[in-house]
């Protein structure tokens, strides 16, 4: 364990990240021919002719992750937290600033792009593959993903549509099925808060095999007991800005302290 973090390997750098949304209203003529040169032309100017409302979802953040951590993101809703996911998995771009990652980024239940018309087993195979598993690979781990989701405990669920399982039991096979590779930089927004405490308790005793293969995860959560479980640090984002990072009890005590006042 010490040796490991003496190595200190960066996974992830966040340089000075801004993440800006863009929502659009109703200007007029925002379909023509000139309207879409003028965008081009002069963004600015005619975003705002257009009714184009900018949402400055994340400012300025900056961290280093490293190999073998497990880091919590915690913060009130529309903090920033699941925007800095996805950006860090690529799937966002930066308004400013730099990310950058060492390896490939997984974000829990995108890249296990499951289809709910498919049937459990379908999706089992859809999701390696997405993953880059290979179909020797998830047949080999096949029934392990089953067994670690728990959703045929109560009859064989695994067989029919996805489309018939509980919101609980969709998450429950996401995470099974990330978690059946190991990972670089694993990602997972809010994945424990599901399930009973069975399942949690597998779960966090699945990111601690993948920390000690060198990957590191992100676990964003509003359960701060899933985070003192699976996090040694916690980074606190509020309003889109990085408000605190450190030793997860530190973080934690302080963030409990802002939600009660």
């Amino acid at each position: 364990m010490a040796e490991r973090n003496t190595e200190k390997v960066p996974t992830v750098i966040a340089d000075q990240v801004d993440i800006v949304y863009r929502v659009h209203g109703t200007g007029a003529g925002k379909g023509s021919a000139t309207a879409a040169l003028n965008r081009i032309l002069r963004p600015g100017r005619a975003e705002k002719a257009a009714g184009v409302r900018r949402v400055h979802a994340v400012k300025k953040v900056s961290f280093v992750a490293y190999k073998g951590e497990a880091i919590g993101l915690i913060g009130t809703n529309g903090s920033g937290k699941s925007t800095l996911l996805k950006a860090v998995a690529g799937l966002l771009p930066v308004e400013s600033g730099k990310i950058y990652t060492d390896g490939q980024p997984s974000l829990l239940g995108v890249n296990a792009a499951l289809m709910n018309d498919l049937t459990g087993e379908r999706n089992v195979y859809l999701g390696g593959l997405a993953m880059g598993m290979s179909r020797e690979q998830i047949k080999e781990r096949y029934q392990d993903i089953v067994d670690f989701s728990g959703i045929n405990e109560k009859g064989d669920f695994i067989t029919l549509p996805m489309r018939t399982y509980s919101s609980g039991m969709a998450a429950r096979l996401r995470f099974s099925i990330a978690a059946a590779k190991d990972h670089d930089v694993l990602l997972i927004d809010e994945a424990l808060a599901t399930g009973d405490r069975k399942f949690q308790t597998r779960s966090e005793a699945r990111i601690r095999e993948l920390r000690k293969q060198a990957g590191t995860v992100f676990l964003v959560s509003h359960n701060n007991k899933s985070i003192r479980d699976t996090c040694e640090r916690v980074l606190w984002l509020e309003r889109g800005e990085l408000r605190m990072d450190g030793p997860t009890e530190e973080v934690l005590k302080a963030y409990e302290e802002f939600t009660k006042s």
